[in-house]
């Protein structure tokens, strides 16, 4: 067994995808004494592994589309950069509008995209019972489509990420948690963990919903809250019809989309209170998929094959908290993605490294998502979050 390292050029905390990501680009890049540390036994075990898989350049904020164009071009390479499989599909994703009061931000997202150079179309209802058949559309008024989204394998990212940086020469470590850490004045130096310590000048906080525990052991405030989603996968869906999208009601915040021979759905709870529970609340489940077969009623003869629940990693703003804090010098988060990290985790792994050795992000300009924000109150919410 490798020896556990004593000192590292830069410790990343977490295992998820934008943990491997970063670990993968710094030593990608040239910094090669990384360490990546995650508490659970395998890497990719919380948020990244019970999200539902999908890729979208439909936000309504210019940052998160630029964000999804150049993340969605890295995965749609990645057989050739890291080199793995991850079953990509561009199933298309299908927002469907059922309140009047959505269809300004809506037109004003798919125009931006468009400004952006994405090609997503705005869709009147008789446009979409042709593209849909098989879903009950009663009061849908209208949607937005664009082919090159859709869906890959969570566990593949990270993991093809992962095996990148260990061949590139980056330590990745699993059941390893952070205790604490040690400040040299306004500094980090040492990250303290339940494996020994490591001493470091550079720290990454890639944590997701647990980012404000870590923060607290600096003494700094991060505004995280833990939201608890549910998913369920379905039995095997005969009948439903070839090249069905990632279906999404914007207002009711449901969607499905085919998974092997069944359906995945998922329904946000908007009463569900912070917290890290982590058991799926039966009595939601049934509200959620009462409503998902309502709309998609060939799910009437499907049983249930799996379902869990996961934690969105929410902010004020549902935009994420990317860079530096201020408070400690060598401190920097990537966390709060609120429901959206998985498909970001490609660009913003790249964009946190460029940060590190290059002094600032460069392919994507993040600077509104830096941590400064919640001082000022200067908040700019991301509409599609779901």
């Amino acid at each position: 067994m490798k020896e556990f390292p004593k000192s590292a050029d830069a410790v990343v905390v977490g295992g998820g995808v934008m943990g491997a990501s970063t670990a993968y680009h710094l030593a990608k890049m040239g910094m090669t004494n990384v360490v990546l540390l995650e508490k659970e036994d395998t890497l990719g075990a919380m948020s990244t592994g019970q999200c539902a898989g999908g890729i979208r350049h439909q936000f309504s904020s210019a940052t998160n589309v630029k964000l999804s164009i150049e993340s969605i071009r890295m995965l749609s390479k990645f057989t050739e950069e890291p080199g793995h499989e991850i079953d990509l599909r561009f199933t298309g994703y299908l927002f469907l509008m059922t309140d009047e009061e959505d269809i300004p931000g809506q037109r004003a997202a798919v125009a931006l995209q468009n400004e952006l150079g994405v090609d997503t179309e705005w869709l009147a209802r008789e446009d979409l019972a042709g593209l849909i058949p098989q879903v009950n559309i009663d009061g849908v008024l209208a949607g937005s489509f664009n082919e090159r989204d859709g869906l890959c394998d969570p566990n593949s990212v990270v993991h093809g990420y992962a095996g990148g940086a260990r061949a590139l020469g980056a330590t990745i470590t699993t059941g390893v948690e952070v205790t604490g850490f040690e400040l040299s004045g306004e500094s980090v130096n040492k990250v303290r963990t339940t494996a020994g310590d490591i001493a470091t000048d550079t720290v990454v906080l890639a944590t997701g919903a647990w980012t404000p525990d870590l923060g607290r052991m600096l003494g700094v405030d991060i505004p995280i809250k833990p939201v608890r989603r549910q998913i369920v996968v379905t039995t095997a869906t005969p009948g439903l019809q070839s090249g069905f999208p990632f279906v999404l009601f914007l207002k009711e915040a449901l969607y499905f989309h085919p998974e092997g021979p069944g359906v995945l759905t998922g329904k946000s709870n908007p009463d569900e209170p912070p917290g890290f529970n982590l058991d799926v609340d039966p009595e939601w489940e049934m509200v959620h998929l009462s409503e998902a077969m309502e709309r998609l009623p060939l799910l009437e003869d499907a049983g249930v094959l799996s379902h869990w629940a996961g934690l969105y990693e929410i902010t004020p703003d549902a935009h994420p908290i990317f860079g530096p804090v201020p408070q400690v010098t060598g401190v920097h988060v990537m966390a709060g993605f609120s429901g959206h990290g998985f498909m970001h985790g490609p660009i913003c792994g790249l964009l946190m490294a460029e940060e590190i050795l290059k002094g600032a992000p460069q392919t994507v300009d993040v600077s509104e998502f830096a941590y400064e924000r919640f001082l000022s109150g200067d908040l700019h919410p991301e509409l599609n979050v779901i």
